[in-house]
Parts: structure tokens; C-alpha cells; sequence
């Protein structure tokens, strides 16, 4: 109880930022005449052909990059970026084996249990 409690609270501050971001936002937008509104649009407008360009290819070379990687099957490491590579991982089908191992129960010295994780998600 005390943790949907905090959850709440948690929410509450969210929503508090939230907020104070539209506030700053609408002083903001006060201060701007129509006139700087428009420069700031042709300035976007003018940029985006290029950062849509250089997005372009960046995905491209992530894409081959990554398909090389995976072909090499180790990391490799650039003077700014590296790409780690990682196997696949192994999973089992647990519900199978599950009832497997009521009758083979030598199989739970194999098993491992990882530490258990939270994620902070909004109630869809």
C-alpha cells in the first residue's frame, strides 16, 4: 500500500513538471513577436533537408556496421564509438521444462534465477 502510495506521489511530481515546463513554455512564446516565430520557422524549414540527409545515413552505416559486427562476432572499438557485440541469448520454453524437471529434478542444479527488476511505466 505504501508503495502505490509512492507511485502516486511520483506521479504527482511528474505531473508538477509537466507543468512547469507549459508555463515556461507560454513565457516563452510571449516574449516572441510574430516576426521571430517566423525567422525560427524558415530556420528549421531551411535545416531539415540536411538533418534528414545526415539521419539517412546514419542509419544506413549503423545498419552495415552492426551486420559486420555480428559477421566478425566480436566488439570493435573506433576512437569515439564501439560497437559491442553480444550473442544471442538463450532462452528455454520455462513451461516445458518445467514439468520436465518434476521428473528429472537433477536439472535444478542447472538453474538460475536472476535478480528481480522494476520498471516505472504510465497505467495505459
Amino acid at each position: 500500500m505504501i508503495t502505490k502510495l509512492k507511485l502516486d506521489r511520483l506521479a504527482g511530481l511528474q505531473a508538477q513538471e509537466d507543468l512547469l515546463r507549459l508555463k515556461k513554455q507560454e513565457l516563452i512564446n510571449e516574449i516572441l513577436t510574430a516576426e521571430i516565430k517566423e525567422q525560427i520557422n524558415a530556420v528549421e524549414v531551411e535545416f531539415e533537408p540536411e538533418f534528414q540527409t545526415i539521419n539517412n545515413n546514419i542509419d544506413v552505416l549503423s545498419k552495415a556496421i552492426k551486420e559486420e559486427v555480428i559477421g566478425l562476432g566480436e566488439s570493435v572499438k573506433g576512437s569515439v564509438l564501439q560497437a559491442v557485440y553480444a550473442k544471442g541469448r538463450v532462452t528455454w520454453d520455462n513451461k516445458g521444462l518445467g514439468g520436465y524437471v518434476i521428473s528429472h529434478p537433477e536439472l535444478n542444479q542447472f538453474k538460475k534465477v536472476g535478480d528481480p527488476s522494476v520498471s516505472i511505466r504510465k497505467v495505459g
